[in-house]
């Protein structure tokens, strides 16, 4: 395989005994006596442990969790219908994931890949996340090739495009965008049984994605919106992120951090639960500032806590423009799934 590939390929957690559960569960043991046991399926799979994961790790998101609820219910169902012999076609699992950075499409496919290996629908559950750099070459006859390499690795998992809109560009008769286009086109429908697409960005910006390519919307069973979060919201992320570290805030730095918020959803370039996270990391570096040149010894409640002056000498609170967030890989927005 090409050596240029950029992307990011995130293997099952190998700490979760289900991540072999495809080749440990006998779905046939769930049905006796023309009755079949629901909970057997969901318990033996563990699929359930990924749903409440995903309660526990995303902070609101009610709509986002339904909708993988029901997805994970109707394979639970088919698996059964399978069992007791009623035929039925494999359902459509390509998707959908839509809205702005940092709301946790890539936490959520990455527990989507886990619950569709647990269930039997993919292979290996491992998830492979490129942008359009991955997939479109530089010259003619390149990008065909390269798109063919990702999907290689990405057979039997799933592959997430992120701003899957940036492989159409219209406006470029000499792009090769299209040309990755026709080939994930073709690889959704043939490989459909051992490969599952995600493709993910902006609401409006997939929507037109979509009418311009309608071959590729028909493909995809699953739209997900996954709505912005408010201020409220993103401070319970943040307190979730920084219990995580072992740090505490103050009550005044709580309320410091909250108008922080307030401020920064108002930039440009906010992203939500990545921003949030980055806003933290600052205000640890400004804390560990302030304790290293505080000439004095200090005590575990000073080295865990985040007081009000670590948050308000961001450059939110003065004229100047808060420094961009950087884009959070696959693998950190897994670890920091409380929003990222």
């Amino acid at each position: 395989m090409s050596e240029e590939f950029s992307g990011k390929v995130v293997a099952p957690d190998k700490g979760a005994k289900a991540g072999s559960a495809v080749g440990e569960v006998d779905f046939s043991a769930a049905v006796s006596d023309g009755e079949a046991d629901v909970q057997s399926v969901v318990r033996d799979t563990r699929v359930d442990e990924v749903l409440k994961e995903l309660d526990h790790a995303l902070i609101a998101l009610a709509p986002v969790k339904r909708r993988i609820r029901e997805i994970a219910a109707l394979l639970v169902i088919d698996r059964l219908r399978a069992e007791m012999g009623i035929s039925s076609e494999r359902p459509t699992l390509h998707m959908s994931f839509t809205g702005s950075p940092g709301t946790g499409k890539t936490t959520v496919a990455l527990r989507m890949a886990s619950i569709l290996h647990r269930l039997g629908y993919i292979e290996k559950g491992h998830l492979v996340s490129v942008t359009r750099d991955d997939l479109v070459g530089q010259y003619v006859g390149h990008t065909a090739p390269k798109t063919k390499d990702v999907v290689k690795r990405a057979l039997g998992g799933v592959l997430f495009i992120d701003e899957a809109y940036y492989l159409h560009r219209q406006e470029n008769e000499r792009d090769y965008g299209q040309e990755a286009v026709e080939v994930l086109l073709q690889v959704m429908e043939s490989e459909r049984e051992n490969l599952v697409v995600i493709m993910a960005g902006y609401h409006d910006r997939m929507e037109e994605f979509f009418q311009a390519n309608p071959g590729m919307g028909s493909r995809v069973a699953h739209h997900i919106r996954f709505p912005d979060y408010n201020a409220d919201e993103l401070l319970q992320i943040a307190e979730l992120m920084v219990d995580r570290q072992g740090y505490e805030i103050s009550d005044e730095g709580t309320e410091a951090l909250l108008d922080y918020i307030e401020r920064r959803l108002d930039r440009p370039r906010f992203a939500h639960g990545r921003s949030i996270r980055n806003a933290i990391e600052r205000a640890r570096m400004r804390q560990a500032m302030r304790l290293f040149e505080s000439n004095r010894k200090l005590t575990k409640r000073d080295l865990i806590t985040i007081e009000p002056e670590d948050i308000r000498q961001s450059s939110v609170f003065s004229d100047t423009e808060e420094e961009p967030d950087t884009e959070g890989s696959p693998e950190m927005e897994a670890g920091a799934s409380v929003g990222a």
